[in-house]
């Protein structure tokens, strides 16, 4: 039996990281992949597929990424269920990632995010030369 996934999207929103009771980091978070085809009116549709990923693997997948990112996952699919408040029995769908790829270079990436970002000091200043005191150098 073959229980393998592989994701291609986006993440709708920055991943969420808790810690289990006994310090277990888990991340929670959601993809936007696309749909091969179009619907009727021509549109492309998404899937919106949740998914988690756990301990060191869920710190550096927060660290590294934040909403709209483009990123792969690879995980399995792992259906749960609980009782929620009201006696309910309630059934959760979700990939289980255990390894991700960024496929964005980091300023490719953080233009599709709506945070300002400070100015870069060493960017071009139009040609003119950067003043820099040797003594503050480290090296």
């Amino acid at each position: 039996m073959i229980n393998r996934v592989v994701l291609i999207g986006r993440l709708t929103k920055d991943v969420e990281v808790r810690y289990t009771q006994s310090g277990v980091a888990v991340g929670t978070f959601s993809l936007a992949v696309n749909r091969q085809f179009t619907n009727a009116s021509g549109e492309r549709e998404a899937d919106f597929i949740n998914a988690v990923i756990w301990r060191k693997a869920a710190e550096n997948f927060a660290n590294f990424t934040h909403k709209g990112a483009l990123v792969a996952i690879e995980g399995r699919l792992q259906t749960r269920n609980y009782e929620d408040g009201n006696g309910k029995r309630v059934y959760v769908t979700e990939v289980v990632a255990d390894n991700f790829s960024l496929l964005e270079k980091k300023s490719d990436s953080q233009q599709s995010a709506p945070e300002s970002q400070a100015p870069d000091p060493f960017a071009s200043q139009g040609n003119k030369p950067i003043d820099i005191d040797p003594n503050d150098l480290p090296f």
